[in-house]
């Protein structure tokens, strides 16, 4: 048995726990307690490249949606989603983008498949953003703008892996 840490990062632990989900009706986002083992990810993987051979992926599992589909940590920084369908998306280009993305109201798959509504901020998770990153706002555009700019990585990672 691989002994793990499957400890979510704090400020993760936190940001899930200000009902950021509860309060979206109908959002398709369940975040875990912990990360999924590597045992899970590695089976998961294997599946979703369709190599049965494939090795541990690089990423750490913290939620999903109703589908199937991961949202993950990816070992170079960035949060990741990669659909029960074969979708990928870079939800943020780091953690600290991610709590800006949550701090400006939108949940990852709303990151991944549009937002039909006009999001606000919300006040304790922008007070959260602040206190992780050091900084002051940062908008929507920019935290879409950084993650766009790593999604040729991820798609480079994800076509080498099923070649």
């Amino acid at each position: 048995m691989i002994d793990e840490d499957r400890t979510l990062p704090a400020v993760l632990v936190e940001a899930h726990s200000l009902e950021f989900f509860e309060d979206h009706d109908g959002y398709d986002f369940q975040p875990d307690d912990e990360f999924d083992s590597v045992t899970e990810t590695t089976h998961w993987w294997r599946a979703w490249t369709g190599d049965p051979a494939a090795t541990t992926p690089p990423f750490r599992v913290f939620g999903r949606d109703g589908t199937g589909g991961l949202a993950a940590i990816w070992s170079r920084g960035p949060i990741v989603f990669l659909g029960s369908e074969g979708e990928l998306a870079v939800i943020a280009r780091d953690l600290g983008d991610y709590l800006w993305l949550l701090a400006n109201g939108v949940g990852p798959l709303e990151r991944v498949d549009g937002v039909d509504r006009d999001p606000e901020p919300i006040p304790a998770l922008v007070d959260l953003a602040q206190r992780f990153t050091g900084d002051g706002a940062r908008s929507l555009e920019a935290v879409y703008a950084a993650a766009d700019a790593e999604l040729p990585a991820l798609t480079a990672l994800v076509n080498a892996a099923i070649s």
